[in-house]
Formats: structure tokens, C-alpha cells, sequence
């Protein structure tokens, strides 16, 4: 397998990753939002660093209802 092909293979997994970022953070920061354990920055932490599974936990577990 040549680098492009990998490329290739792994730019929906990319796409779909930077997109999860990117809405969760943009969800993180609204200032109306309440998160569990009441800190925005440990849930940001989580979301950016733990690549794939932080951004779907967060969904899943970090956000409060409204």
C-alpha cells in the first residue's frame, strides 16, 4: 500500500474527526450551555485531546440539558 492510497483511506476518518471538534467546541462555548461536573475547560480538554471518543462523549455524557 503506497502513501497515497492510505491518504486516501484515511480522509474520511479525518474529516469526520475535525468536524466532531469543531461542532462540539462550538457547542462548548455557548454561553447558555451547562456541562456536567460544571467545567467548561476539563470538557474542552477532553474534546480536543482524546481525538475521536472525546468529542462523542461529550455529546453523549458532558452536555446538560437545557
Amino acid at each position: 500500500m503506497n502513501d497515497s492510497t492510505l491518504l486516501l483511506l484515511l480522509t474520511p476518518l479525518i474529516v469526520i474527526q475535525l468536524g466532531l471538534i469543531i461542532f462540539a467546541v462550538h457547542d462548548l462555548i455557548q454561553p447558555e450551555r451547562k456541562v456536567k461536573g460544571d467545567s467548561k475547560l476539563m470538557w474542552g480538554i477532553i474534546i480536543c485531546l482524546i481525538s475521536l471518543i472525546g468529542p462523542i462523549l461529550y455529546l453523549f455524557v458532558g452536555r446538560e440539558e437545557r
